[in-house]
């Protein structure tokens, strides 16, 4: 295999020769020698597959990266929920949601997920599994968050990885302005309200108080039905008795 094109050979050999058995730095000098387009697990999955010799393990990244193996492509269509820089009230949970594509030719391998990267997290959850999208199909992905306590303006990247830790596609962000006064609190608000208001307006049929417990243990309340036309028989046969 030439790796010649792809990483400089005498840098490859400095790394190899310098036989430290460190994992945590042999991780680290695979993702400068890769330029950070593998996460921490992907360059532990390659270098535990080759005895954490780093050399073999670059090797072996670049014979998974040959032209039979094709990187998934994934296209940012737009922010569904939260969009850039929108004001949300400190310490608020919220729903960010993202629209992509999977704009290659081909289908996404299985156990893709959306992973945090970098910036400011937003919360405890770091990935969300995302189903192999097939060519031209897009889906949303929704991460819920947290607004810090803090007032500011907090961002954070996310990008598409696959089960191995390779990421691909295009960098997605999620952008908040934290305001005392956010306009996500006054929606939230005007939300509940409407939803109060609803439930009191809901009418109710009316029960037959003279309806037998059989009658009442039914699948629904008896509902009285004015007739004028009975209520007049009834009063005639009345007056005759009388």
């Amino acid at each position: 295999m030439d790796v010649d094109s792809d990483i400089d050979a005498k840098l490859l050999q400095q790394f190899s020769s310098m036989g430290t058995t460190d994992r945590e730095v042999l991780i680290s000098e695979f993702q400068k020698l890769l330029g950070n387009q593998l996460n921490p697990t992907g360059c532990a999955f390659f270098l535990d597959m080759n005895n954490w010799n780093l050399q073999a393990a670059v090797c072996s990244y670049y014979d998974f990266e040959q032209p039979n193996v094709r990187i998934p492509l994934m296209t940012f269509i737009k922010d569904v929920t939260i969009g850039d820089g929108e004001s949300i009230p400190p310490n608020t949970r919220f729903i960010k949601t993202w629209r992509v594509q999977n704009s290659g030719a081909e289908s996404w391998p299985p156990g893709c997920c959306l992973k945090f990267c970098n910036g400011d997290q937003l919360g405890t959850r770091d990935r969300v599994m995302v189903e192999a999208l097939q060519p031209g199909q897009s889906t949303d992905i929704s991460v819920e968050m947290t607004s810090p306590c803090g007032t500011g303006v907090y961002q954070g990247q996310w990008r598409m990885s696959t089960a191995i830790g390779m990421f691909f596609g295009e960098v997605i962000w999620v952008i908040i302005t934290v305001e005392e006064n956010g306009l996500m609190g006054v929606t939230q608000q005007l939300s509940r309200i409407g939803g109060e208001l609803s439930s009191q307006c809901r009418t109710e049929p009316t029960t037959n108080p003279f309806a037998s417990p059989s009658d009442l243990n039914q699948s629904g309340p008896q509902v009285i039905e004015y007739d004028p036309c009975t209520e007049m028989t009834d009063q005639s046969e009345e007056s005759e008795m009388s």
